[in-house]
């Protein structure tokens, strides 16, 4: 027996990351652990910081990140994925990898960018910078 719609779990999880860069942030966050926010703007290409900026209060507003003010001049935020949030680390794992063989067999998507390697980064693929 078929479910309705409405009653489909995989609705809320396309609710809460179904946007363009949503899943790309918490890729950079679930392998690069803490960030911030300009390290995330200079790791995705063609993002402005107004829609980086919006994508994180949503997520941070969902509960699926976190993010720390420092009291410092200039000011630093560092941004992390919540417990939660961990748990689609392997999600996303699993979306990139079908996304590899996807792109790879359909010709009209390869303008698109296959990593070398198809295993995830290592961790601390984004550096986090001392503000001091």
């Amino acid at each position: 027996m078929l479910l309705s719609h409405q009653q489909c779990p995989a609705k809320i999880v396309v609710k809460l990351v179904g946007s363009k860069w949503k899943p790309t942030i918490l890729w950079q966050l679930s392998h690069g652990g803490l960030c911030r926010f300009g390290d995330l703007l200079k790791s995705m290409k063609g993002i402005s910081q107004k829609v980086l900026t919006q994508s994180l209060r949503a997520m941070e507003a969902d509960g699926l990140i976190t993010r720390k003010v420092y009291a410092e001049v200039p000011p630093r935020v560092e941004y992390s994925m919540t417990d939660i949030a961990h748990d689609l680390t392997k999600v996303l794992d699993v979306m990139g990898d079908w996304g590899i063989k996807y792109v790879k067999t359909h010709p009209k998507y390869s303008d698109h960018h296959v990593p070398a390697e198809h295993a995830a980064p290592a961790k601390a693929k984004l550096p986090l910078k001392s503000g001091k």
